[in-house]
């Protein structure tokens, strides 16, 4: 296509305005409930959360002082929203789950009407946090089994007169994440249906039945009861324009109403999958004595440059690292390691805090490799007490131990892996000296079983660092068993062997790297003649070599990466 003529462009009013577009269609929308019968329904085995994570969250807008008014109920009292007028004038909030013995109540400061309200209630492990507007309201103990199905959304579940006024926006549900833990930003952002989303809905201002999934979750039919209707008056959240595609021409307008598209290429940017700092590398665990970095996790946002800061501490900490890392757009898992070595602990990604207990390994072993794609984690060869050729496999979402996966060609340790949404590519390894490895192979996520041939590195290597982005992995450093500086790539979708990508700012081993979209960052590493605290990056859709990020905390080896934004999330 040339030339497209058209009469209007719609899009986000707020930014078009600044351009000088007038624009009729907002980016996000509500639902409007008028207190007489109006509810959504829908039911699922999706919201049978267990004993497990979840997070639940809407913006609300009253109309009308409530007497008592259900934002939500899950299977009758199962857990809720509800906001009361106590008699004092003051309207209250209740985060609620079981009967109404277990709560958090907050008032005054969330009196007003026609105003948006944000109201979050997450929980992890077995304590429940409550959030009004970012801001912790309180927390709770609620070890209880959840099962229910079945959500009602603007009245009390067993019918009667609860029944909610006013707006409700970007109502989300998540099942195995705890999003928030600690006070918070609120997102300026339309909320998106990142990893763990069975749920996000009444954002669509055409449709108040429409559900937005993108293929995460099961499918589901809300039914909409009353008058429920959809609205264009939102919270004011605008679309993530820092994704997409993006065309690196110019757009030319004449006098005749005629738009004239742009030339060049264009560029698929990665989402930031909902959180609120954008793609991070988080890393975990690591080896350097005298500095007590065993349990240490830090992090970077991989679009910037700069030190890393602190995130928490991993429960259990490897006597001196030697573990793997996997993650999905909002967990974090680490694997393995010297010390309790079947142990898996995982982090929520967009947060800062402690890792949590996630289940054990097959085989007790160090010196592993880990990958995934959005749904499989994936834990490879290793050390214990002779070297591994075992795949395991969790479904990352979900709390428990690991399964069988099938066998690599060769049992070794030190094998680095990376991937795309389909594949897991396993690169290198340490076998019996001198037959060290310089194979590339690859499993597909989606199914069971053994590896196969991928083709060739350019040279023998191990303990180095590999990262992806959808299309390219890189691998960075090692050993060879010479430390090295150097980078290879691959393209993931064509079985082949590697070539060179360039070097490192400085030779190192024992290193991990994370990745964006856009960049792979190296971490770290033991050099010559010590732990180094460097991180450097390169930019995946070019050649050349590293670039300096920053500085780790401190200087370290033996430790272990994982980002929101890698290539197996596609």
């Amino acid at each position: 296509m040339g030339i497209l003529r058209v009469n209007q462009i719609s899009g986000d009013e707020t930014q078009l305005s600044t351009l000088g577009i007038g624009t009729t269609a907002p980016v996000t929308g509500s639902v409007f409930f008028d207190g007489t019968g109006d509810t959504l329904t829908v039911t699922s085995s999706d919201f049978s959360f267990g004993t497990g994570d979840f997070t639940i969250e809407c913006w609300y807008n009253l109309t009308t002082t409530p007497t008592n008014f259900y934002i939500f109920d899950l299977s009758v009292n199962g857990i809720r929203f509800q906001l009361y007028d106590e008699g004092s004038g003051q309207i209250k909030n209740y985060w609620t789950t079981k009967t109404g013995t277990s709560y958090v109540s907050a008032a005054n400061q969330f009196a007003e009407l026609n105003k948006w309200y944000y109201m979050v209630m997450t929980r992890k492990g077995t304590t429940v946090y409550a959030f009004m507007d970012g801001i912790l309201q309180g927390t709770f103990t609620e070890a209880d089994n959840f099962t229910q199905t079945a959500l009602t959304i603007g009245n009390y579940g067993g019918g009667g007169n609860y029944e909610f006024t006013g707006y409700l926006s970007n109502f989300r549900i998540l099942k195995g994440t705890a999003l928030y833990t600690a006070n918070f930003t609120p997102p300026t952002l339309i909320l998106e249906p990142i990893q763990d989303t069975v749920l996000l809905c009444c954002n669509n201002p055409d449709s108040a039945a429409a559900v937005s999934l993108a293929g995460i979750g099961t499918s589901k039919t809300i039914t909409v009861n009353g008058n429920a209707v959809a609205s264009t008056f939102n919270p004011g959240l605008v679309r993530n324009f820092t994704y997409g595609t993006q065309f690196t021409g110019v757009t030319r307008l004449d006098t005749q109403g005629y738009i004239v598209p742009p030339s060049g290429t264009t560029e698929n940017r990665f989402p930031n999958f909902g959180s609120v700092e954008g793609a991070r590398g988080v890393f975990g665990g690591g080896y350097n004595p005298g500095a007590s970095v065993a349990n240490l996790i830090e992090y970077l946002t991989i679009s910037s440059t700069g030190n890393t800061q602190d995130f928490g501490d991993l429960s259990i900490a490897p006597i001196y690292g030697n573990l793997a890392a996997c993650s999905s757009s909002s967990r974090g898992l680490f694997m393995g390691g010297e010390n309790n070595t079947t142990q898996i602990n995982y982090i929520t990604i967009s947060t800062t805090g402690n890792s949590s207990t996630f289940g054990q390994l097959t085989v007790a072993r160090r010196a592993l490799g880990g990958c995934s794609n959005a749904t499989r984690g994936l834990a490879v060869n290793g050390f214990a007490g002779s070297r591994s050729n075992v795949i395991d496999y969790v479904t990352i979402a979900t709390e428990g131990n690991a399964l069988d996966f099938g066998d690599t060609v060769e049992p070794s340790y030190a094998t680095h892996c990376c991937g795309s949404p389909t594949r897991g590519v396993f690169t290198g390894g340490n076998t019996s000296t001198p037959a060290n490895l310089n194979t590339i192979q690859y499993v597909t996520f989606a199914s069971l079983g053994n590896t196969s041939d991928f083709g060739d590195l350019t040279s023998i290597r191990f303990n180095h660092g590999c990262s992806s982005n959808v299309t390219r992995g890189i691998m960075g450093g090692g050993q060879t068993p010479g430390t090295t500086n150097t980078i290879d790539h691959i393209t993931i979708a064509t079985l082949g062997n590697a070539v060179s990508f360039g070097n490192l700012t400085v030779a190192r081993n024992t290193l991990p790297s994370v990745a964006s979209s856009v960049r792979g960052v190296f971490a770290g590493g033991t050099g010559t003649p010590s732990f180094t605290n460097t991180i450097d990056y390169v930019t995946f859709s070019t050649i050349g070599n590293a670039t300096d990020f920053g500085d780790l905390i401190t200087g370290r080896s033996h430790f272990a990466g994982c980002s929101n934004g890698h290539g197996g999330l596609g």
